[in-house]
């Protein structure tokens, strides 16, 4: 998965600083400085959350959950708290709530 950049500024900076750890110039504490400043942050999503989210796609239960890789089944349980999205579904809700459905589809 493509790595998700606070900035154009921030991407630059962190593409040349992952040079300098490769090369041993920077060490892996102050790499790992780098990726928490530079990456982008994923949140935890409420079960409104991910209601309105879908909703504001404009997707039924199903269409989401095929858009994520997921169960309708999981869908619906996110959406009634049971049950929170976690890993690579919770980076893709951040996705999608940044920048559209588009950006998965």
């Amino acid at each position: 998965m493509a790595r998700i950049y606070r900035s154009e500024i921030a991407a630059a900076m962190h593409e040349t600083m992952e040079g300098f750890f490769k090369s041993g110039i920077v060490d892996k504490q102050t790499m790992k400085e780098f990726d928490e400043m530079c990456l982008t942050h994923v949140r935890d999503f409420t079960a409104m959350d991910i209601r309105h989210l879908r909703e504001r796609e404009g997707l039924s239960q199903p269409v989401f959950a095929r858009y994520l890789n997921v169960t309708k089944g999981l869908i619906s349980q996110w959406e009634r708290g049971e049950k929170h999205p976690r890993g690579a579904s919770l980076k893709l809700l951040a996705l999608i709530e940044k920048k559209g459905l588009d950006v998965v589809a």
